[in-house]
C-alpha cells in the first residue's frame, strides 16, 4: 500500500541533500511572535508519528509555547507523520541528525532497545491514563529507559507519558466475540496488533495519512490504534460504524526523543524550556484524552458500541499474563519492567477505590 516511487524518491533526497533546508515542503514553522531575534537563532526539526489533524492536540500546543519562550533563541520546525520520513525510519533520520527530535513512541518507530516493545499499547499494562507517569516516576521506569537509550549512540530519550487507551474500530463488521475478529484487516500500533493476531486479526501497518482512504476503499476493516477522542477528532469515527468497548490497554506508551549532538548544542535554560513544555503537552493531552474519552463514549452518535462476553473476556486477560512472561523473557532488562507492572497491578489492587 506504500507508495514505494515517493518513498525513494524522499530517501534519495535525504541522503543527497544530508540536511532538510527550513523550507522543505510540509514544514510547519512556529515562531516566535516578538520583533527580537538572536543573531543565530537555533533551529531544530521535530517529527511526529501523528498526523497534522491529530498533531494539533498532541504537540502543536507545545511547540507554539516553546518557541514563543525561547524569544528568538530558537526555533523548532514541527512536521507531522512521514512528511520528512516515513515513521519506521524515524529513529535512523534522528540518529544520523536529519532531524532533530522525535515525539513517538518506541515500537512504531523501530527503536533498537529492548524494551521497544513496551512503547505504544503493551496489553493490560495500564488501566488509566495516570498509570504511566506513576510507574515512570514511583517504580523505576525513567531509570530503565535512560539507562536503555543510553546505551544507543547519539540518541537521548527524555520523557514518556500517556496517550489514550486503544480501542477496536470497524468499519462494517461489529466484534460481538472473539471469532467475529478472524480475518479482519486492522491498522494499529505493533505490540497491540502482536497481541490481537492470536485471536485472528490481521496487523497491518500503512502510513497514517492513507488509514482513511484504506478504510473507505475496503483495503482496511478498520482500526486498533486509538480510543474515541481521536478516532472522532481525526474522521475515522466518521467511517468506522462500530467499536468494540473492551480496551486491551488503558493508555498509550509515548515518549520524546532527541539527537544527543543537538541536545547537547542548546544552553541548559533552552533545555530546561524544552522540558517544561514536554511537561506542558503531557497535562494538555492528558485532560484533552480523558474528558473526551467518558463524553464519547456516551454522547457520540457515529458509533454503536458493543461488548465481548464476559468469560470470552476473561480469557483475554489471563491470555495477557502469558504475553507478560513470554516478553520478560526477552532480556533482563524487559522482565525488570514486567516486573514493575507486576508490583504495581498489585499496589492498586490492594489500595481499591479510587484507585481500582
Amino acid at each position: 500500500m506504500k507508495n514505494n516511487s515517493k518513498l525513494t524518491k524522499r530517501r534519495d533526497f535525504l541522503k543527497k541533500a544530508g540536511l532538510v533546508t527550513a523550507g522543505a515542503v510540509g514544514a510547519t514553522t512556529l515562531s516566535a511572535p516578538y520583533g527580537y531575534a538572536a543573531t543565530n537563532p537555533i533551529k531544530w526539526r521535530l517529527q511526529t508519528y501523528s498526523g497534522a489533524p491529530l498533531g494539533a492536540h498532541v504537540v502543536k500546543p507545545q511547540i507554539e509555547s516553546f518557541n514563543q519562550a525561547a524569544h528568538g533563541e530558537m526555533e523548532i520546525e514541527l512536521y507531522y507523520a512521514d512528511q520528512l520520513v516515513p515513521t519506521d525510519e524515524l529513529f535512523r533520520a534522528m540518529q544520523a541528525g536529519t532531524i532533530d527530535a522525535v515525539q513517538s513512541d518506541d515500537a512504531t518507530m523501530g527503536s533498537p532497545v529492548d524494551i521497544q516493545i513496551f512503547g505504544g499499547y503493551f496489553p493490560f499494562a495500564t488501566r488509566f491514563s495516570l498509570d504511566v507517569p506513576a510507574m515512570f516516576k514511583y517504580y523505576g521506569l525513567n531509570d530503565i529507559w535512560a539507562e536503555a537509550y543510553g546505551e544507543v549512540k547519539n540518541v537521548t530519550w527524555l520523557s514518556t507519558s500517556a496517550w489514550d487507551p486503544c480501542v477496536l474500530f470497524t468499519v462494517k463488521k461489529p466484534i460481538r466475540k472473539l471469532s467475529d475478529m478472524k480475518g479482519l484487516r486492522v491498522f494499529g500500533v505493533p505490540t497491540a496488533g502482536r497481541f490481537m493476531a492470536r485471536y485472528g486479526l490481521i496487523p497491518v501497518i500503512v502510513p497514517w495519512d492513507d488509514v482513511e482512504v484504506a478504510m473507505q476503499t475496503g483495503e482496511l476493516d478498520g482500526v486498533c490504534w486509538c480510543g474515541f477522542t481521536e478516532a472522532y477528532e481525526v474522521g475515522w469515527a466518521d467511517i468506522c460504524n462500530y467499536a468494540l468497548s473492551n480496551a486491551i490497554t488503558g493508555a498509550w506508551f509515548g515518549s520524546y526523543f532527541v539527537n544527543t549532538k543537538s541536545w547537547e548544542g542548546i544552553s541548559p535554560k533552552l533545555q530546561e524550556l524544552y522540558r517544561m513544555s514536554i511537561d506542558g503537552s503531557h497535562y494538555y493531552r492528558q485532560v484533552w484524552y480523558w474528558g473526551g474519552e467518558a463524553d464519547l463514549r456516551v454522547n457520540g452518535k457515529k458509533m454503536e458500541i458493543t461488548g465481548l462476553p464476559a468469560n470470552e473476556w476473561a480469557g483475554v486477560v489471563q491470555d495477557a499474563k502469558e504475553f507478560w512472561d513470554e516478553t520478560s523473557k526477552i532480556s533482563p532488562r524487559c522482565a525488570k519492567v514486567v516486573d514493575a507492572f507486576n508490583k504495581y497491578s498489585d499496589t492498586m489492587e490492594k489500595a481499591g477505590y479510587p484507585y481500582r
